[in-house]
């Protein structure tokens, strides 16, 4: 299973992904999604953040028939659960609120099944569930870097 966005992996997440742009999703193509799949799960954290990693943002029940998860959008019949903030929707990077550079992973998951949750579950609620039911995995890391630390770099 391959996913992929019009930035190449480990390189720096387009500003308007970010709260510094329109703070909207990037497009997302997932590929290769494994036959035995029934559902796909996205998982979207900043694995730097303290004391753990955050979730910016978690869809579950993706049709299998997803390819494509357009810029700012869910794919219809995804259902959106809650990020860290107790609440649903794309929640970007915000480099005004760090310093240095942080690491961004986009991870889908391909489930030979469909999760019987609703939309106010957690994620930890979700990585229970769906634990013993993981056919295929595909990850892209992205990358957002402070203000003053890309102005540091240019030096």
């Amino acid at each position: 299973m391959k996913i992929r966005s019009t930035f190449e992996h480990h390189q720096q997440i387009p500003q308007n992904n970010t709260c510094l742009g329109t703070n909207v999703n990037p497009v997302l193509y997932i590929s290769e999604i494994p036959q035995a799949a029934k559902s796909l799960v996205l998982i979207f954290e900043d694995v730097d953040a303290t004391p753990k990693p955050w979730t910016h943002w978690m869809l579950f029940n993706i049709p299998t028939t997803t390819y494509e998860i357009k810029e700012g959008t869910i794919p219809e019949g995804a259902v959106e659960g809650l990020a860290n903030n107790h609440t649903h929707g794309y929640e970007g990077p915000c480099p005004k609120y760090f310093k240095g550079t942080h690491h961004y992973w986009f991870r889908v998951y391909a489930l030979d099944a469909m999760l019987d949750l609703p939309a106010a579950s957690e994620r930890e609620e979700v990585e229970e569930l769906m634990k013993d039911h993981i056919v295929g995995k595909a990850e892209l890391l992205g990358l957002c870097i402070s203000p003053e630390e890309a102005s540091t770099n240019q030096l």
